[in-house]
């Protein structure tokens, strides 16, 4: 009996800690989470800001004036082949946000069943054990206590064994001394 209080003591206590452990894990996993997004968020707002330095370099009067001490004979074709330079990275730029963009989403995502998952290990509840008795009874349950009664352990019947009584006599029929004749009407 004192085997299996142990083992009940010590299989409460790893799960309280095995509880304890994902709480913990779940908390950390979100701290994580956010360390990402804000990581993300501070090179969507690098792309951002070079996609509008493009943009602007892009206009017909900016791409002039970035050509406009470099000497050619086809001036037109300079002037195509910086505007056919800067869209390809401008596309380059604009994919790439629209990755972290998705990416966000499901850091967001990820965040919110994190956060979900840490407050449900905090609400569950914790699993106390109190000593029980043979009857599986707790001596320490009182009215509004919240743990629940150990569950009673099974037992198994012993079959019980007829015993015979020891006869006084060897003949165990009543004897008949007597015989009575019938009477007929």
């Amino acid at each position: 009996m004192k085997y299996l209080t142990l083992f009940a003591v010590i299989a409460v206590v790893l799960l309280i800690s095995s509880n304890a452990q994902a709480q913990t894990s779940a908390q950390e996993r979100a701290a994580t989470l956010r360390s990402q997004l804000a990581e993300l968020e501070s090179r969507q707002a690098g792309f951002t800001t070079q996609l509008q330095e493009l943009e602007e370099k892009l206009k017909p009067e900016n791409i002039e004036r970035s050509l406009a001490g470099v000497g050619s004979t086809r001036p037109e074709d300079l002037r195509e082949q910086k505007r056919r330079q800067l869209e390809i990275e401008r596309d380059g730029v604009k994919k790439q946000l629209d990755l972290l963009t998705a990416s966000r989403t499901r850091l967001e995502a990820s965040i919110a069943r994190a956060d979900a998952d840490a407050y449900r290990q905090s609400a569950a509840p914790q699993a106390v054990a109190a000593p029980t008795t043979t009857t599986g009874v707790s001596p320490n349950t009182q009215p509004g206590n919240t743990v629940a009664p150990a569950a009673p352990t099974r037992r198994t019947r012993r079959r019980r064994t007829r015993r015979t009584r020891p006869s006084t006599s060897l003949n165990t029929y009543p004897q008949i001394t007597q015989i009575t004749p019938i009477q007929q009407a």
